[in-house]
């Protein structure tokens, strides 16, 4: 799966889509990587998982999700994380 990066998400350094945006990976301006699932307008997100970008880094999981299918939903995505970031 690629990502598609969208600019002027306010507190965002990175802000990141799958395909048909069915799911983001953003990481904040105060260093916490997030999966996000879409709201009810486009920049409208629900934060799903936080952690530290200490921890595991943003980039590392989208260089990990390079080979995976494009998920249904959001939620999908949590069992391609490993522990340091679901502690």
């Amino acid at each position: 799966m690629y990502f598609v990066t969208m600019g002027g998400m306010s507190g965002y350094v990175s802000f990141t889509t799958t395909p048909s945006g069915r799911a983001a990976i953003g990481l904040t301006d105060t260093g916490k990587v997030r999966l996000l699932a879409p709201g009810t307008s486009s920049s409208d997100w629900t934060v799903l998982r936080e952690w530290p970008a200490s921890a595991y880094p943003h980039t590392d999981w989208l260089v990990k999700l390079a080979d995976v299918e494009e998920p249904q939903r959001a939620e999908d995505l949590l069992s391609t994380l490993p522990a340091e970031a679901l502690g």
